[in-house]
């Protein structure tokens, strides 16, 4: 497996490459969800490159930023247990030489849910996506569905570009008791770790919108939106732990 974090290096040798390429993006901090999406590109594709990059232009919180979980050297380790050929980590100067004066922006579904709360978090996703994709030249990329919204807008804007990579989107991953599995389920100390599964327990209820929020919010979670669109519903909502306001995200498809 190969480590590489200069974008030049990697196109020097990308350019040498012949076969399907699978590519997962990551922020690193690499959980059984991901663990999915590589072991998928590594079964389907000829090679499978990970990219980790922390992209703070997504972040609209500074100190959501500053706690992200870091831990590199156990990535590394999985991802060659797993059979990933290279590994990109690129750094803020290779990504944005621009000064990130260019960027990439939706002006519909990413005003919502997430997007309403977080602005312009959508925004930095897209962009850094599709430099990534541009980068990286991938026949798949694997994106999991339990950012339904990031996964759809990517997807979206794949079609609308003419990008030729096929957007790959994977179920969510769980715990045997119902919680998404998230690299931000780290920060979840023993109390709000025991209350968390009650998001997806609560999605999945008879129950409506409304109701589902006000039992959320009795039993500790801040909600930011519960709302069903379509076919599908979705939430997100923090625990305060520690201090720490520890924000996730939940979607489940409606009967």
């Amino acid at each position: 497996m190969r480590v590489i974090d200069k974008t030049r290096t990697w196109r020097t040798l990308r350019n040498t490459l012949e076969g399907t390429i699978g590519f997962v993006p990551t922020m690193g901090a690499l959980h059984r969800g991901h663990a999915s999406l590589l072991e998928r590109s590594v079964d389907e594709n000829d090679f499978t490159v990970l990219s980790i990059y922390v992209n703070p232009t997504q972040f609209n919180n500074p100190d959501d930023l500053d706690n992200y979980p870091d831990t590199m050297e156990d990535d590394l380790v999985l991802a060659k247990r797993l059979g990933v050929d290279v590994v990109i980590r690129p750094t803020y100067n290779d990504m944005y030489a621009d000064g990130y004066r260019y960027q990439v922006d939706e002006n519909e579904f990413s005003r919502t849910l997430c997007g309403e709360h977080r602005s312009g978090h959508f925004t930095g996703v897209l962009t850094v996506v599709m430099k990534l994709l541009n980068l990286v030249l991938p026949t798949r990329a694997y994106f999991g569905k339990k950012d339904y919204q990031q996964y759809r807008l990517i997807s979206d804007m794949v079609e609308t570009f003419f990008m030729n990579v096929e957007i790959v989107g994977c179920e969510t991953i769980r715990e045997c008791d119902g919680l998404a599995v998230s690299s931000r389920n780290i920060n979840l100390n023993g109390e709000t770790r025991k209350v968390a599964p009650r998001l997806h327990k609560l999605l999945t209820s008879p129950y409506s919108d409304e109701d589902v929020a006000k039992k959320l919010a009795a039993v500790g979670f801040d909600v930011d939106y519960l709302v069903t669109r379509g076919r599908r519903r979705f939430a997100a909502a923090s625990l305060d732990s520690n201090g720490l306001a520890v924000r996730l995200i939940d979607n489940v498809e409606c009967a």
